[in-house]
């Protein structure tokens, strides 16, 4: 699996980003400030490396410094700073690409890719389709219908972060992002999304919906669950401006993909 250390002090935007490659099937490692950084990507072995510019205790350059001193691996600047001097300084320190803050989640996974492939044609990486080797499943080794849901997994099987749009959940911290910002759901509500989110494109009728989250011997009324997809409503499709869950009319709801 294709390893990436991702060094950023913003947590909001580290764990976007780490969730985000997560979801591509990425195994991401992060850092919080530049010490640590240095010191995980000359310990291990990273095929990519995101590096901020402006870190504390040790700056993205010198970091950056450190790395290419003993190793060749890609590294693309995450960098606030727009000015050109800025650009070549990170350039001439040895970065393979950079990319200016605040960035669409979209590009940066394009210019991962082109590094990624960069150092496939190297001989240095194995392809994706190399990796998969079984008719009908993705480069995790996963069933070509789950990752058409948004659900890819990591190498034990376990469900990784699912994606619909802008929003993000993470069924093994319990998180659900809506870009950068946390949404806080209750127990219930989170599991109504995870089983929309996992079922992408499916309509799961109110009787699944309280199998999934309130469990076979539920005696209570299905209508819970309007109450549950009300309020996961008020919290993002409101404030966000967006329309996650749709209503089918007589059946129950679905989350259609983008």
């Amino acid at each position: 699996m294709t390893k990436i250390l991702v060094v950023e002090d913003e947590e909001k935007i580290a764990r976007f980003v780490e969730l985000e490659l997560s979801h591509e099937g990425y195994d991401v490692d992060k850092a919080a400030d530049g010490r640590i950084g240095a010191d995980l990507a000359v310990i291990n072995d990273y095929d990519l490396i995101l590096l901020d510019v402006m870190l504390p205790e040790l700056s993205g350059l010198e970091v950056l410094r450190r790395v290419r001193r003993i190793k060749s691996t890609p590294v693309i600047l995450l960098t606030a700073r727009d000015a050109i001097i800025d650009k070549v300084a990170g350039l001439d320190a040895g970065a393979d690409d950079y990319i200016t803050k605040p960035f669409a989640i979209e590009e940066l996974l394009a210019r991962i890719r082109v590094a990624l492939k960069h150092l496939s044609d190297a001989g240095e990486l194995p392809t994706q389709e190399a990796d998969a080797g079984v008719a009908g499943e993705t480069g995790d080794g996963m069933p070509s219908h789950e990752a058409s849901r948004g659900v890819t997994r990591d190498a034990g099987g376990r469900p990784r972060a699912l994606r619909a749009g802008a929003v993000l959940l993470d069924p093994d911290s319990h998180e659900v992002l809506v870009g950068v910002e946390p949404v806080d759901l209750t127990n219930r509500e989170f599991e109504v999304l995870h089983a929309l989110m996992s079922n992408r494109n499916r309509v799961m009728c109110r009787d699944q919906l309280v199998r999934e989250v309130c469990g076979y011997d539920y005696v209570g009324e299905t209508n819970v669950i309007d109450v549950y997809v009300r309020h996961i409503r008020m919290k993002i499709d409101e404030p966000f401006g967006i329309e996650l869950i749709t209503t089918v009319r007589g059946v129950g709801y679905v989350i259609r993909k983008s």
